[in-house]
């Protein structure tokens, strides 16, 4: 680790789920005066083109099996470059503190002495259903909505989502990089009571102009999965408001 004192400042700025028009007015600001932009892999080609032409691009993308960097070699590039440039923006897909590592990387920034300051995003759990018109919570639906990966770390606080719980305490449930671990996933769901027959809806490239859906039961999710071939990355949304999805998706919105 360079021992020198830093002289620059590690913005942890949420790039939103892909619609450029979603990025907030604070992360655009940003991008455009960067020194240097350490990027994610699900970071929409619109928002990369908002970069100031002059900074240094690195690409730290992260898709299952294929890391372009490892995660402490990240951190490390993210201590090194706030010594010698005023801005370094380390620029994630959604929201940095939503299933992003941005607090373990604000951790590691802040231990070495690097100034830094997390800049919100909007998240694709939100985002997604929301273009989809899948509202997350409705007065005759849903009161409650949890938040959950489905691809958890190896060696982690604890060994599993708790599946059961979460079926049995929300009435919406979201799941990030839940494909691969699908079946799995509506296993445990149903075995913890939710039934068969509850709507689905998996989102794939959300808020972007090839956003696609596919909606299904429990039942019935991973036969339609196998015969449309839908792959990740897609959010699924599980509970009574997918059924809202024919009635409020009539017209999608304008991706700027």
């Amino acid at each position: 680790m360079n021992g020198s004192k830093a002289i620059g400042k590690v913005y942890l700025v949420g790039a939103g789920p892909g619609d450029p028009g979603l990025l907030t007015v604070k992360g655009k600001t940003l991008l455009e005066h960067a020194d240097v932009v350490v990027y994610d892999a699900l970071v929409s080609p619109q928002i990369l083109d908002k970069i100031n032409p002059q900074a240094e691009r690195i690409h730290a993308g992260k898709r299952r099996g294929r890391h372009s960097l490892e995660q402490a070699k990240t951190t490390q590039i993210l201590i090194e470059k706030a010594q010698d440039w005023a801005v370094v923006v380390r620029l994630k897909g959604g929201d940095p503190f939503v299933f992003g590592r941005g607090g373990e990387e604000m951790e590691d920034l802040i231990a070495a002495g690097v100034p830094v300051e997390v800049v919100p995003g909007v998240t694709s759990g939100i985002a997604a259903p929301a273009y989809a018109g899948i509202p997350l919570t409705h007065r005759k639906y849903s009161s409650s909505v949890t938040f959950v990966t489905g691809h958890e770390a190896v060696g982690k606080y604890r060994p599993q989502v708790n599946w059961e719980a979460i079926a049995r305490g929300s009435e919406t449930i979201a799941i990030y990089m839940g494909v691969h671990n699908l079946g799995d996933i509506v296993r445990q769901l149903t075995e913890a009571g939710l039934s068969p027959q509850t709507p689905i809806a998996l989102i794939r490239w959300g808020t972007r102009s090839d956003q696609e859906e596919l909606i299904a039961t429990l039942e019935t999710i991973a036969q339609k999965v196998e015969s449309s071939g839908f792959e990740a990355p897609a959010i699924a949304v599980i509970g009574n408001v997918v059924n809202l999805h024919e009635v409020l998706c009539t017209t999608r919105p304008a991706v700027f």
